[in-house]
């Protein structure tokens, strides 16, 4: 029973011992680890961030109506471009009864005061010639013909005055009621006229529509909307995690989707200082005025993409980051670099600009060091071995 019980446990020993060796053989047999090596090269690194937003014009002006009334005629049509004081419609008056009546009534009360101041200075005019003949002949003083020369003035003043207010009574009416009166010429309220120098962007009217004027209660109806097409501005959005990296006067590149292979440079000039809600987040409103364009035009309202440069630099020595580690104590930033065939040492390194592909490398390296890539790699098989 003995002997039986030593040769189970030197038959466990041996099996131990038989699988030692082979755990052994096994684990030579696997290929070493072995890691690849890349080198720095020179790259032009660019930081930015990317707004959203549209193409519009600087100033768009809207021509509205100095009168209610229907269009009668339109001059111009989208896309035209007009110079300022050039015709844009014309508008035929619909009279208001109410304003209509009061101007009548004003001609009225005028004609009578005219009457009335008439009547007045052909008096004094009969008393000036009679005191006149009087004074001529010596009959009364030089004072009393003085004070009926007066009175006369005072009365031909009165009457001119009379004159002038039927007269502006009469224009009043026919303003009223045609929305133009005679000596008006081009300063005819029924003539729309374009205010500034540029392009017909829009003419939301009709031929038929009714219009109606610019008041203090009321915006009035746009006849048009112009503008200078050549000062164009970029107005987008950022999100509040962006706004605190960007600042007035960054360089801006802006793509326009409708217009394949072209970049605009712009400048970003306004950046809102109070953000709005938008879909769960915060945005803020930004403005960047493109360079003059020669050869290219731009459509009002085109959707862009602005990319807003953070920092740049030139033609620098840059690693790709995933090549770069942080040391977990100080999180300082350095590479491994191959000394020898698989054996790396480390390197600190300064770095600067990154736009999180590429980082730009100040110090620690050179071009020709060869720097550890992290990923293991085994091998390649040769002669159909392992």
């Amino acid at each position: 029973m003995k002997r039986k019980g030593t040769i189970v446990v030197l038959s466990l020993i041996l099996v131990g011992f038989i699988f030692g060796i082979r755990y052994i053989y096994l684990k030579d047999k696997e290929d070493p680890v072995v890691y690849q090596t890349e080198q720095a090269t020179t790259s032009s690194i660019v930081k930015k961030t990317v707004a959203t937003g549209s193409i519009v014009p600087k100033e768009e002006v809207l021509i509205k109506p100095n009168i209610s009334g229907i269009i009668d005629e339109i001059f111009v049509e989208a896309g035209d471009f007009v110079a300022a004081g050039d015709l844009i419609a014309k508008v035929k008056v619909v009279p208001n009864v109410s304003a209509l009546n009061s101007a009548q009534n004003s001609i009225r009360s005028a004609q009578t005061q005219l009457d009335a101041a008439r009547l007045a200075f052909e008096n004094q005019k009969n008393i000036y010639d009679r005191q006149k003949s009087l004074f001529d002949k010596g009959v009364i003083s030089a004072n009393e013909f003085d004070n009926a020369q007066i009175t006369y003035n005072q009365a031909e003043q009165r009457y001119r005055a009379e004159q002038v207010n039927v007269n502006a009574a009469r224009q009043n009416f026919d303003i009223i009621k045609t929305g133009t009166t005679a000596g008006l010429g081009t300063a005819a309220n029924t003539e729309i006229r374009a205010t500034v120098s540029g392009m017909v962007l829009d003419v939301p009217v009709k031929t038929g529509n009714q219009v109606i004027e610019a008041n203090n209660f009321n915006d009035g109806t746009t006849i048009a909307t112009l503008a200078d097409v050549e000062k164009m501005i970029f107005e987008g959005k950022v999100d509040e995690s962006e706004v605190g990296k960007i600042k007035e006067d960054l360089p801006l590149e802006i793509t326009v989707g409708a217009i394949e292979n072209a970049t605009f440079d712009a400048v970003l000039d306004y950046i809102a200082p109070k953000g709005v809600a938008e879909n769960g987040a915060i945005q803020f409103e930004i403005k960047g005025t493109l360079a003059k364009i020669d050869s290219t035009f731009i459509r009002a309202g085109l959707s862009a993409n602005a990319s807003i440069i953070l920092a740049r630099a030139d033609s620098v020595m840059a690693v790709k980051e995933a090549l770069v580690q942080y040391d977990p104590k100080t999180q300082l930033p350095f590479v491994e670099v191959e000394v020898g065939d698989q054996q790396f040492e480390r390197r600190d390194l300064e770095l600067g600009v990154s736009d999180g592909i590429q980082v730009e490398v100040k110090s620690g390296i050179t071009k020709e060091d060869k720097i550890k890539v992290w990923n293991q790699l085994k091998p390649v098989a040769q002669f159909g071995g392992r």
